[in-house]
C-alpha cells in the first residue's frame, strides 16, 4: 500500500462500479437463492471512500445517505464485522468514515456491495488485522452475493450464488456507455417475479465467453426488470440505436460497449440531456486494489 495512513490523516480510496456483461439464471435452490452465470468486470468509475483511524472504536459515517439508517448501511456492517472478527480482540479498531456517492442507489452497478468491499479491504489494512483476500471474502458473503467479487477484485466468471469465482484477467477492457433511467429496480422484486427466467442452459466458461465476444449472451433479469420499470425499455431502446445494449445485473442501469472512447462521447452527445449517461473503461483489476495494494 503506497498510503501510510495516521491518526490525524485521511486516506482515499476507489468504490468502483461493475457490469455484469451476462447474466443467465440457471436454477432455484430450495433456500429461495438462484444460481446463476455472469461474467463481471469493473469499470474507471464509481464512489469513493476515505478513512480516518480513531483513538477509540467507535465507527462514524458522513454524510448520512437518505433512506438508509445508519446501522442498515453496508459501509458500517463491514466495519462492524471486522470489529467482531476474533484477530480484531484487544485492538483499537474504530475509524471515521466519509462517502462520496456518485454511482446511483438501485442501478444494478454494485454500489453498496462495491462499498462494502472496499471498508473491508481498508480497514484490513488501516487496523492491521492481516486477514487474507479469501478470509475477508467470506465475511463478505453475508453482506452480499456480490461482496467477494469486489474483495478479489478481478474481472471474473461467477457461478452458483456468484460466490463461485474464476479470475479472468485478458477480458477485453473495452469503452462503455452507461445509462441510468430515472428508475429504482428492486433486486428482491425481480428475483421473486413469476415471469423470471430460472432454466437457462447451463455454459461452460468457454462457451460463455465466446457467446459474451459475439454478443449471443444476455441478461436474463432483464425482461423483468423492463415489464416492472417501462424506463429501462425505453433507455434501451435509446442505446440500440447505436449497437447492441445490455441491462446490468437486476438494473435499472444499461450499457453499451463501443471502440473507442471518441465513439462513446460521440454516443453520449446524441442522447437526450436529461438522461444520467457517463463514459467508463473496463478494467480487470479493481481500482481500489490499484490503490490500495500497489507498490510501494
Amino acid at each position: 500500500m503506497t498510503n501510510n495512513a495516521s491518526l490525524n490523516s485521511w486516506l482515499t480510496v476507489p468504490s468502483p462500479a461493475k457490469l455484469n456483461l451476462m447474466l443467465h439464471i440457471t436454477g432455484r435452490r430450495e433456500d429461495g437463492y438462484h444460481e446463476l452465470q455472469t461474467i463481471f468486470q469493473f469499470v474507471n468509475y464509481g464512489d469513493e471512500l476515505s478513512f480516518q483511524l480513531r483513538k477509540d472504536n467507535k465507527l462514524t459515517l458522513t454524510p448520512e445517505i437518505k433512506g438508509v439508517n445508519f446501522a442498515d448501511n453496508l459501509i458500517i456492517k463491514a466495519a462492524l464485522a471486522l470489529q467482531n472478527h476474533p484477530k480484531a480482540t484487544h485492538k483499537i479498531c474504530g475509524a471515521d468514515i466519509q462517502l462520496k456517492k456518485i454511482l446511483p442507489m438501485g442501478g444494478g452497478l454494485g454500489g453498496g456491495s462495491s462499498n462494502a468491499a472496499t471498508t473491508l479491504l481498508t480497514l484490513n489494512l488501516l487496523w492491521e488485522l492481516h486477514l487474507s483476500l479469501d478470509e475477508l471474502a467470506e465475511i463478505g458473503l453475508a453482506l452480499g452475493a456480490d461482496v467477494p467479487v469486489f474483495i478479489k477484485g478481478q474481472a471474473c466468471w461467477a457461478e452458483g450464488v456468484g460466490e463461485k469465482i474464476t479470475p479472468l484477467p485478458d477480458l477485453a477492457e473495452n469503452w462503455f456507455v452507461i445509462a441510468c433511467p430515472n428508475a429504482h429496480s428492486n433486486t428482491k422484486e425481480i428475483f421473486s417475479h413469476k415471469g423470471l427466467t430460472r432454466n437457462s442452459e447451463i455454459l461452460n466458461m468457454r462457451h460463455a465467453l465466446e457467446g459474451q465476444a459475439a454478443n449471443t449472451v444476455r441478461n436474463d433479469c432483464e425482461s423483468v426488470a423492463i415489464e416492472l420499470n417501462p424506463e429501462i425499455g425505453k433507455t434501451l431502446n435509446l442505446l440500440n440505436k447505436f449497437g447492441s445494449a445490455k441491462m446490468t445485473g437486476t438494473g435499472a442501469c444499461v450499457f453499451l460497449s463501443v471502440a473507442s472512447e471518441n465513439k462513446a462521447t460521440q454516443v453520449v452527445s446524441k442522447l437526450p440531456a436529461e438522461l444520467n449517461a457517463f463514459i467508463a473503461k473496463g478494467t480487470n483489476l479493481s481500482s481500489a486494489h490499484k490503490v490500495l495494494f500497489s507498490s510501494v
